[in-house]
């Protein structure tokens, strides 16, 4: 199967070490993976500030980027939501949209595995963001999947379907709003007395990392794609 990584504008920018999971946990489970270098943003951050023309335009690239794979591939639940949900109502042809699968559905329902040969020994919870709980109805795929690595130790993370407050540029225009929905997720976290923090989007991991940080928590946000590529040969490492 031919597969695009669409590695989405935050984890391109600021995470690239997920991008890089993808690749190398598909690249195990048997696909032929490309990145198309001229691939951008899905527009999401335009259409939810009122600005769909812009979106539509970035939607038309998408489709003409990706059109020639047989699946394409993203980190994040809120942009496939974006790719999947809205591309329908901006453009008449949505071929390559339709085709597009956040990484725990494409494992899951596409490759038909929930046991990736991962190796994680650390206690870890999970947060399923907004995007890919509602809008995606990903659903407990993401739980499969982390239930099947060894060594992980899964622990369930309280009041977890309640969203973080980041919501892209909702953090920022009501952000003493969003700053008391991150207290209590980051509560919840540090309930679990977990090492790591996983979830679909590293723009929830970004948010919720943050506020850990400036804690001094000592819980490490991970995307699900670095713990799922992780092997006891090549295990995941903590950035500096």
């Amino acid at each position: 199967m031919r597969v695009a990584l669409f590695a989405t504008c935050v984890t391109d920018t600021l995470y690239p070490r997920t991008g890089q999971a993808v690749v190398k946990l598909l690249e195990r489970l048997g696909c032929e993976v490309d990145f198309p270098a001229a691939q951008t943003c899905c527009g999401q951050m335009h259409y939810n500030t009122g600005y769909p023309r812009h979106a539509a335009s970035l939607a038309a690239d998408y489709e003409r980027i990706f059109t020639e794979y047989d699946a394409v591939v993203a980190p994040s639940g809120s942009c496939v939501g974006m790719v999947r949900e809205i591309y329908p109502k901006l453009l008449d042809s949505t071929r390559a949209a339709q085709r597009s699968h956040e990484l725990s559905e494409f494992l899951v329902d596409v490759l038909g595995v929930t046991d990736v040969g991962a190796y994680f020994p650390h206690r870890v919870t999970y947060h399923p963001t907004c995007h890919s709980l509602r809008m995606l109805e990903v659903g407990d795929r993401p739980l499969r999947l982390l239930r099947a690595v060894r060594g992980l130790e899964l622990v369930e993370l309280p009041e977890a379907d309640s969203c973080c407050g980041f919501g892209g540029t909702f953090a920022i225009k009501n952000a003493d709003t969003s700053g008391a929905m991150l207290a209590d997720k980051i509560k919840g976290v540090t309930e679990t007395v977990a090492e790591v923090l996983t979830a679909g989007d590293n723009s929830c991991l970004m948010h919720i990392g943050g506020g850990l940080s400036r804690l001094r928590a000592g819980v490490n946000p991970v995307h699900l794609a670095e713990i799922l590529s992780s092997t006891e040969e090549e295990p995941w490492q903590a950035v500096a």
